[in-house]
């Protein structure tokens, strides 16, 4: 709206200083012309906004000119802050809308909050791309036009209508009953209801959708937590799953990353024998192929012949590249 982007307007203006037309535009997402008519249009209003000609020109407000948010303490303002630097909600197709409006909150702070609230949220880092691990955090990529649809059906209480494709299969239309999004390490994903069961669907995998004028039927009021821990718990115990019974470097406890861990005891020898339950073949693999020589697999013996295959895959390839 046009009206929102008038206010970034100023308070870019207010933060910086002094900006360019084509910084203002990258900014906002407009076009050089469209800025230079809201600055037009802002004097027109009376906002103090002046051009300053030459090579390091362009525009600025008088000093002076600001409206303060009253109330705030510093670490309320800090709080705002850090939340602001969380990228979850650009799975929702929020991140320019929450850029937009951390502009607003740093602007309207008290001067004695502005400066050192801005500091400390500078030396806060709140989920990185990375770990220490170097391994890259993969987040879903979602048309913005999607997720604007999802989401208005969502806060609007509408039945909503999406062209879904299911992993390794053709998308299909489905029409859906929303009751909330979540994300997770940057994957978005909506609950939902269809025919009166329980849907899990991942907004990358929705193609197009379509808000229905048809209320949805749901309850007035959701715990979300407790809806994805238990949709959650019933993923994890499908039909697919694998019992390992696993004998374990106890120092190693900690990085065993199984579904769960049934039975526990400590052998003679001093190490762990557990017996555990992973998500499939395939995540039980993986996870044990995680803890090297720190973990020996007991049974079944296809994954100890897997494990074994793998080794020896390995090992080969090392001596020819050997030479």
């Amino acid at each position: 709206m046009r009206a929102d982007r008038l206010v970034s307007l100023v308070l870019l203006l207010r933060r910086h200083g002094r900006m360019s037309a084509t910084a203002l535009a990258r900014e906002l997402e407009v076009s050089t012309r469209t800025v230079l008519r809201d600055i037009d249009a802002l004097s027109a209003a009376g906002v103090p906004v002046y051009a300053e000609r030459g090579r390091h020109g362009g525009f600025a407000l008088l000093p002076g000119f600001q409206t303060e948010l009253t109330g705030l303490n510093h670490d309320e303002a800090l709080a705002l802050l850090v939340a602001g630097s969380r990228r979850g909600a650009q799975a929702f197709g929020l991140g320019t809308a929450l850029a937009s409006a951390m502009r607003k909150v740093v602007d309207a702070l008290p001067e004695s909050y502005r400066a050192t609230a801005a500091d400390a949220a500078q030396r806060l880092l709140i989920d990185p791309e990375t770990d220490l691990l170097a391994r890259r955090q993969i987040t879903d990529e979602v048309p913005d036009a999607v997720v604007a649809e999802v989401r208005r059906a969502v806060f609007a209480g509408h039945k909503l209508r999406i062209h879904y494709a299911a992993a390794g299969q053709q998308p299909k239309w489905r029409t859906v009953d929303p009751i909330g999004l979540v994300t997770v390490r940057e994957q978005g994903y909506l609950l939902a209801t269809r025919s009166g069961e329980d849907r899990t669907y991942r907004l990358s995998r929705i193609v197009a959708a379509e808000e229905l004028p048809e209320p949805a039927e749901r309850p007035d009021r959701v715990d979300l937590d407790r809806a994805w821990q238990e949709r959650s718990a019933r993923f994890r115990a499908g039909d697919d799953q694998v019992t390992v019974l696993l004998r374990l470097d106890p120092a190693r406890r900690g990085d065993l990353m199984a579904v769960a861990v049934l039975t526990e005891e400590t052998g003679a020898d001093g190490w762990l024998r557990l017996e555990v339950t992973f998500q499939d073949a395939r995540h039980a693999e993986w996870a044990v192929w995680q803890l090297s020589t720190n973990a020996e697999v007991l049974a079944p013996q296809w994954l100890r012949a897997s494990l074994r295959d793998r080794a020896a895959a390995l090992t080969a390839l090392l001596t020819v590249s050997g030479g």
